[in-house]
Protein backbone atom coordinates (compact mmCIF):
# COMPACT_ATOMS: atom_id res chain seq x y z
CA UNK A 1 0.00 0.00 0.00
CA UNK A 2 2.78 2.44 0.94
CA UNK A 3 4.68 2.13 -2.35
CA UNK A 4 1.49 2.35 -4.39
CA UNK A 5 0.56 5.54 -2.56
CA UNK A 6 4.01 7.05 -3.09
CA UNK A 7 3.92 6.13 -6.78
CA UNK A 8 0.60 7.90 -7.06
CA UNK A 9 2.18 11.02 -5.58
CA UNK A 10 5.14 10.93 -7.99
CA UNK A 11 2.83 10.24 -10.94
CA UNK A 12 0.66 13.22 -10.07
CA UNK A 13 3.68 15.55 -10.19
CA UNK A 14 6.07 14.26 -12.87
CA UNK A 15 3.96 11.71 -14.75
CA UNK A 16 3.42 7.95 -14.58
CA UNK A 17 6.63 7.25 -16.51
CA UNK A 18 8.63 8.38 -13.46
CA UNK A 19 6.77 6.27 -10.87
CA UNK A 20 9.60 3.71 -10.92
CA UNK A 21 11.78 6.17 -9.01
CA UNK A 22 9.89 5.15 -5.84
CA UNK A 23 11.37 1.63 -6.14
CA UNK A 24 14.87 3.12 -6.22
CA UNK A 25 14.72 5.82 -3.58
CA UNK A 26 14.97 4.86 0.05
CA UNK A 27 13.50 6.74 2.98
CA UNK A 28 16.64 6.10 5.04
CA UNK A 29 19.63 6.14 2.68
CA UNK A 30 20.76 8.58 -0.01
CA UNK A 31 21.13 7.16 -3.54
CA UNK A 32 23.63 8.40 -6.14
CA UNK A 33 21.85 10.32 -8.93
CA UNK A 34 23.86 8.50 -11.60
CA UNK A 35 22.60 5.16 -10.30
CA UNK A 36 19.03 6.51 -10.41
CA UNK A 37 19.47 7.59 -14.05
CA UNK A 38 20.99 4.22 -15.00
CA UNK A 39 18.26 2.17 -13.28
CA UNK A 40 15.49 4.23 -14.90
CA UNK A 41 17.29 4.05 -18.27
CA UNK A 42 17.22 7.82 -18.72
CA UNK A 43 19.89 10.50 -19.01
CA UNK A 44 21.34 12.17 -15.94
CA UNK A 45 19.70 15.46 -16.96
CA UNK A 46 16.28 13.78 -17.22
CA UNK A 47 16.79 12.19 -13.80
CA UNK A 48 17.77 15.54 -12.31
CA UNK A 49 14.71 17.27 -13.81
CA UNK A 50 12.44 14.68 -12.17
CA UNK A 51 14.25 14.98 -8.84
CA UNK A 52 14.23 18.78 -8.92
CA UNK A 53 10.46 18.82 -9.52
CA UNK A 54 9.88 16.46 -6.61
CA UNK A 55 12.25 18.56 -4.50
CA UNK A 56 10.15 21.68 -5.20
CA UNK A 57 7.30 19.96 -3.32
CA UNK A 58 9.62 18.79 -0.53
CA UNK A 59 9.08 15.13 -1.43
CA UNK A 60 12.79 14.33 -1.83
CA UNK A 61 15.92 15.68 -0.15
CA UNK A 62 19.53 15.62 -1.25
CA UNK A 63 23.10 15.82 -0.07
CA UNK A 64 26.21 16.32 -2.15
CA UNK A 65 29.77 15.08 -2.20
CA UNK A 66 32.71 16.65 -3.98
CA UNK A 67 34.87 14.56 -6.28
CA UNK A 68 38.42 15.39 -5.16
CA UNK A 69 39.95 14.47 -8.52
CA UNK A 70 37.46 16.08 -10.90
CA UNK A 71 36.33 18.90 -8.62
CA UNK A 72 32.58 18.60 -9.31
CA UNK A 73 29.75 17.65 -6.98
CA UNK A 74 27.67 14.48 -7.15
CA UNK A 75 24.22 14.59 -5.58
CA UNK A 76 22.63 11.83 -3.55
CA UNK A 77 18.86 11.67 -3.06
CA UNK A 78 16.34 10.08 -0.73
CA UNK A 79 12.55 10.04 -0.54
CA UNK A 80 10.85 12.01 2.23
CA UNK A 81 8.17 9.42 2.96
CA UNK A 82 6.16 11.36 5.55
CA UNK A 83 5.98 14.53 3.44
CA UNK A 84 5.00 12.47 0.39
CA UNK A 85 2.16 10.81 2.30
CA UNK A 86 0.96 14.15 3.64
CA UNK A 87 1.03 15.52 0.09
CA UNK A 88 -1.09 12.55 -1.06
CA UNK A 89 -3.46 13.14 1.85
CA UNK A 90 -3.99 16.68 0.55
CA UNK A 91 -4.82 15.35 -2.94
CA UNK A 92 -7.40 12.94 -1.51
CA UNK A 93 -8.98 15.62 0.65
CA UNK A 94 -9.33 17.99 -2.30
CA UNK A 95 -10.84 15.25 -4.48
CA UNK A 96 -13.26 14.28 -1.71
CA UNK A 97 -14.32 17.90 -1.27
CA UNK A 98 -14.84 18.21 -5.02
CA UNK A 99 -17.02 15.07 -5.13
CA UNK A 100 -19.07 16.24 -2.16
CA UNK A 101 -19.72 19.54 -3.94
CA UNK A 102 -20.80 17.73 -7.10
CA UNK A 103 -23.16 15.44 -5.20
CA UNK A 104 -24.68 18.39 -3.35
CA UNK A 105 -25.14 20.28 -6.62
CA UNK A 106 -26.75 17.33 -8.42
CA UNK A 107 -29.11 16.66 -5.52
CA UNK A 108 -30.28 20.25 -5.08
CA UNK A 109 -30.19 21.76 -8.60
CA UNK A 110 -31.79 20.98 -11.94
CA UNK A 111 -29.78 20.27 -15.10
CA UNK A 112 -30.97 20.16 -18.72
CA UNK A 113 -29.48 18.59 -21.83
CA UNK A 114 -29.83 18.44 -25.58
CA UNK A 115 -30.06 14.73 -26.26
CA UNK A 116 -29.08 15.10 -29.91
CA UNK A 117 -25.94 17.19 -29.28
CA UNK A 118 -25.24 15.58 -25.90
CA UNK A 119 -24.67 18.98 -24.27
CA UNK A 120 -25.58 19.74 -20.68
CA UNK A 121 -26.70 23.06 -19.16
CA UNK A 122 -27.48 24.16 -15.66
CA UNK A 123 -30.81 25.82 -14.99
CA UNK A 124 -29.50 29.37 -15.40
CA UNK A 125 -27.78 28.65 -18.75
CA UNK A 126 -30.83 26.73 -20.03
CA UNK A 127 -33.04 29.71 -19.20
CA UNK A 128 -30.70 32.06 -21.07
CA UNK A 129 -31.04 29.81 -24.15
CA UNK A 130 -34.82 29.69 -23.72
CA UNK A 131 -34.49 25.89 -23.11
CA UNK A 132 -33.64 25.44 -26.78
CA UNK A 133 -30.41 24.14 -28.31
CA UNK A 134 -28.73 26.80 -30.43
CA UNK A 135 -27.08 24.15 -32.63
CA UNK A 136 -29.92 21.85 -33.61
CA UNK A 137 -33.05 23.64 -32.34
CA UNK A 138 -34.21 20.74 -30.12
CA UNK A 139 -35.87 21.52 -26.81
CA UNK A 140 -33.82 20.75 -23.71
CA UNK A 141 -34.81 17.78 -21.62
CA UNK A 142 -34.66 17.72 -17.82
CA UNK A 143 -31.80 15.44 -16.87
CA UNK A 144 -32.22 12.58 -14.41
CA UNK A 145 -29.25 12.82 -12.02
CA UNK A 146 -30.03 9.75 -9.90
CA UNK A 147 -27.57 7.43 -11.67
CA UNK A 148 -24.84 10.07 -11.71
CA UNK A 149 -25.32 10.80 -8.00
CA UNK A 150 -25.11 7.08 -7.25
CA UNK A 151 -21.81 6.81 -9.17
CA UNK A 152 -20.43 9.90 -7.47
CA UNK A 153 -21.28 8.52 -4.03
CA UNK A 154 -19.60 5.22 -4.89
CA UNK A 155 -16.46 7.11 -5.92
CA UNK A 156 -16.66 9.14 -2.72
CA UNK A 157 -16.77 5.98 -0.59
CA UNK A 158 -13.75 4.63 -2.46
CA UNK A 159 -11.78 7.84 -1.91
CA UNK A 160 -12.67 7.90 1.79
CA UNK A 161 -11.43 4.30 2.14
CA UNK A 162 -8.17 5.13 0.36
CA UNK A 163 -7.72 8.24 2.49
CA UNK A 164 -8.09 6.13 5.63
CA UNK A 165 -5.30 3.84 4.43
CA UNK A 166 -3.08 6.85 3.76
CA UNK A 167 -3.83 8.24 7.24
CA UNK A 168 -2.86 4.87 8.75
CA UNK A 169 0.44 4.97 6.83
CA UNK A 170 1.05 8.54 8.01
CA UNK A 171 0.51 7.47 11.62
CA UNK A 172 2.97 4.58 11.23
CA UNK A 173 5.55 6.81 9.58
CA UNK A 174 5.20 9.50 12.27
CA UNK A 175 5.75 6.87 14.94
CA UNK A 176 8.83 5.61 13.09
CA UNK A 177 10.20 9.13 12.69
CA UNK A 178 9.54 9.84 16.38
CA UNK A 179 11.47 6.75 17.47
CA UNK A 180 14.33 7.63 15.13
CA UNK A 181 14.54 11.18 16.48
CA UNK A 182 14.44 9.94 20.07
CA UNK A 183 17.27 7.51 19.30
CA UNK A 184 19.31 10.26 17.62
CA UNK A 185 18.75 12.63 20.55
CA UNK A 186 19.81 9.94 23.01
CA UNK A 187 22.94 9.27 20.96
CA UNK A 188 23.64 13.00 20.74
CA UNK A 189 23.18 13.49 24.50
CA UNK A 190 25.54 10.59 25.15
CA UNK A 191 28.14 12.12 22.82
CA UNK A 192 27.79 15.55 24.47
CA UNK A 193 28.22 14.00 27.92
CA UNK A 194 31.33 12.18 26.74
CA UNK A 195 32.73 15.40 25.20
CA UNK A 196 32.08 17.31 28.42
CA UNK A 197 33.83 14.62 30.46
CA UNK A 198 36.81 14.71 28.09
CA UNK A 199 37.03 18.53 28.32
CA UNK A 200 36.86 18.39 32.12
CA UNK A 201 39.64 15.81 32.19
CA UNK A 202 41.84 17.93 29.87
CA UNK A 203 41.16 21.08 31.92
CA UNK A 204 42.07 19.26 35.13
CA UNK A 205 45.25 17.97 33.58
CA UNK A 206 46.22 21.51 32.53
CA UNK A 207 45.44 22.90 35.98
CA UNK A 208 47.52 20.21 37.61
CA UNK A 209 50.40 20.87 35.20
CA UNK A 210 50.39 24.62 36.01
CA UNK A 211 50.36 24.22 39.78
CA UNK A 212 53.72 25.01 41.50
CA UNK A 213 55.37 21.89 42.76
CA UNK A 214 55.65 21.62 46.52
CA UNK A 215 59.10 20.76 47.90
CA UNK A 216 58.64 17.91 50.24
CA UNK A 217 60.79 18.15 53.40
CA UNK A 218 62.28 15.05 54.79
CA UNK A 219 61.31 14.53 58.37
CA UNK A 220 64.26 13.29 60.42
CA UNK A 221 63.11 11.21 63.26
CA UNK A 222 64.99 11.76 66.52
CA UNK A 223 66.41 8.63 68.00
CA UNK A 224 64.82 7.82 71.30
CA UNK A 225 67.21 7.45 74.22
CA UNK A 226 66.94 4.25 76.03
CA UNK A 227 66.31 4.76 79.70
CA UNK A 228 68.53 2.44 81.71
CA UNK A 229 67.16 1.71 85.09
CA UNK A 230 69.80 1.65 87.84
CA UNK A 231 69.65 -1.29 90.14
CA UNK A 232 69.91 -0.13 93.75
CA UNK A 233 71.51 -2.69 96.03
CA UNK A 234 69.91 -3.10 99.38
CA UNK A 235 72.11 -2.71 102.41
CA UNK A 236 72.23 -5.81 104.61
CA UNK A 237 72.61 -5.39 108.37
CA UNK A 238 75.02 -7.85 110.06
CA UNK A 239 73.92 -9.34 113.34
CA UNK A 240 76.64 -9.19 116.17
CA UNK A 241 76.74 -12.23 118.30
CA UNK A 242 77.05 -11.57 122.01
CA UNK A 243 79.86 -13.46 123.84
CA UNK A 244 78.93 -15.60 126.84
CA UNK A 245 80.29 -14.62 130.27
CA UNK A 246 82.46 -17.14 132.01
Amino acid sequence: MLKDSLKEVVGSIVGKQAEGIVDLLDGNNYINEFIIAKKLDITINQARNILYKLSDYGLVSSTRKKDKKKGWYTYFWKLEVLKSLEFLKGIFERNIQNLQNQISSRETKQFFSCQRCNVEFNEESALQHNFTCQECGDVFQLKDNSKLVKDLKRNLDKLNSELKLVLDEIEKEREKVGKKRASEMKREDKKKAKDRATKRAVAKKLRDANKPKKVSKKIIKKAKKKVVKKVVKKKTSKKIKKSKKK
